[in-house]
């Protein structure tokens, strides 16, 4: 399992031009092989910061999503309105017993 947060910081009052990207994103994701999880969430208090929070089953399904058309229009169409894009991959920590 691959489990990814990405932060996502619009340039200063953009935060609506990007979000309208963002959201165009998710459905598609959501539908691809592989999927576990593809939330998107805004920064509360901050309408130019967001975040997606990710579960893909392995490295071939993260591939795809990142190859899918869907997904290169947004990096395309958004490049302009960004400020900076983090990922961060994450690792569970499992529960002692």
């Amino acid at each position: 399992m691959i489990t990814i947060l990405a932060q996502i910081q619009a340039k200063p009052g953009l935060g609506s031009a990007l979000e309208t990207h963002l959201r165009q994103v998710v459905a598609p994701s959501r539908t691809e092989a592989g999927c576990v999880l593809y939330t998107l969430h805004r920064v509360e208090g901050n309408a130019d910061a967001f975040v997606f929070y990710e579960k893909w089953t392995d490295k071939t399904a993260l591939d795809s999503h990142i190859a899918s058309p869907h997904y290169q229009t947004y990096r395309e169409q958004a490049a302009s309105l960004l400020a900076s894009r983090d990922v961060q991959y994450l690792e569970e920590i499992k529960e002692v017993e």
